[in-house]
């Protein structure tokens, strides 16, 4: 009986003592109980969620094959027209690894074109109708955007044909590098479109209408080669650049040119539900030969499926594409609505007056337009149905009906 009691005591010792020196023994072995804690947490977590690896390996077993892209662009549903969508992006695009500078380049072309029907009043017979189709534009483009939307540059040359200048001058469209480190803001250099009124800032493809209206024609939509700078706030916008009165490259620096817009947003901070209103000026001030000046207004709203703005500007002398004129004061307005009928269908409706020399009486131009565009995959693939009724003071009224296609790849 003593010897099983015994035997009790010595189970019970041994079972106290083992803990403890179990214990001492993995304090000797590792100075730190925290540090081992700490690991044995992030190893645990890492091996649940290996992300690092599993990340790389899904992305090269998920990379769509071309195929695939392109039955993802015969799916593609757009619901935005305010800014170009790319069909090909998806298969035009490049990609970096970590160790480069740059994120991913893109490649990318777009066309637009109508055929139209032109007549005179007075008769519709072969001397005064024409039949004609017109490029109207005719671009390719590289972009490259660099890590964490750092800077960003494009290269993009112009192919349409213009018998007013050699192949050479139009051929050097957009050129420029931008960088956009700073909050809110954007500084570019180069050879850009500068923001000259509102229409003359947009780029070819996201016009309403086949058509810029007559202000945009002469004063604005041309570029220029200087240094610029914008700046995008909830309530605010601006753009201010100095660039050469030069345009199309013909001459070296004949002049400088500053080129400067302000846009207020009243309902910037509303969230979209009143819509978006925009109220805007610019100025183009320069010298070339003679100095110029163009002052302008604008005022632009969007809500829902309706769309609406009116522009007017007035030039003392201009530089605009059609070229440089120093003798001419012109000035002129539009005023256009529009209506998304379907997701797909939007009808238009325009009144664009133009006095190319206010000092001539009766000189008037005026154009009533009417137009439909259908948005088969956005502004990336676009069919265009304008009428224009041109009526002249100085000359015969005549009609226009044009039926465009746009294409962006």
């Amino acid at each position: 009986m003593k010897n099983k009691i015994l035997l009790i005591i010595i189970g019970l010792i041994i079972a106290t003592i083992t803990p403890v020196l179990a214990a001492d023994t993995k304090n000797k072995n590792n100075d730190n109980l925290e540090e081992i804690v700490l690991e044995d947490i992030l190893d645990k977590e890492l091996a649940d969620a290996p992300q690092a690896v599993s990340v790389s390996e899904s992305s090269i077993k998920k990379e769509k094959s071309l195929k695939e892209k392109l039955q993802d662009v015969y799916h593609l549903e757009v619901d935005k027209y305010d800014k170009p969508t790319y069909l090909l992006k998806d298969v035009l695009t490049q990609k970096f690894d970590e160790g480069s500078l740059v994120d991913h380049t893109q490649l990318w072309a777009g066309y637009n074109g109508d055929i139209g029907l032109h007549f005179v009043e007075g008769g519709l017979n072969s001397d005064h109708t024409t039949n004609h189709y017109d490029v109207n534009t005719i671009n390719v483009g590289y972009d490259i955007f660099f890590k964490n939307n750092s800077a960003d540059a494009r290269i993009m040359f112009n192919y349409n044909p213009f018998t007013e200048r050699n192949f050479v001058q139009n051929l050097f469209a957009d050129m420029y590098i931008a960088t956009n480190k700073i909050p809110h803001h954007r500084l570019l250099v180069g050879h850009s479109r500068p923001p000259l009124g509102m229409e003359g800032a947009y780029g070819p493809f996201v016009l309403p209408f086949i058509a810029r209206s007559q202000i945009s024609r002469n004063f604005g939509t041309i570029r220029k080669l200087g240094a610029r700078v914008s700046g995008d706030y909830s309530l605010l916008g601006y753009d201010f650049g100095v660039y050469s009165s030069d345009t199309y490259f013909q001459e070296f620096f004949p002049g400088a040119e500053f080129i400067g817009r302000v846009d207020l947003k009243p309902l910037g901070k509303t969230d979209g539900r009143y819509g978006k209103l925009l109220i805007g000026g610019s100025m183009d001030a320069g010298h070339r030969d003679n100095n110029f000046c163009v002052v302008g207004a604008h005022i632009q709203y969007d809500y829902k499926r309706f769309m609406a703005n009116f522009e007017w500007a007035q030039a003392n002398g201009y530089n605009g594409p059609s070229g440089f004129s120093t003798d001419k004061h012109a000035s002129g307005f539009y005023a256009t609505v529009g209506y998304m009928l379907t997701k797909k269908l939007q009808i238009l409706a325009r009144y664009d007056e133009f006095d190319p020399n206010r000092e001539i009486a009766h000189n008037n131009q005026r154009e009533y337009s009417v137009g439909l565009n259908y948005f088969i995959k956005g502004q990336g693939l676009r069919l265009i149905l304008n009428y224009v009724f041109c009526q002249n003071d100085a000359a015969k009224d005549s009609h226009r009906i044009m039926l465009g296609t746009q294409i962006l790849i």
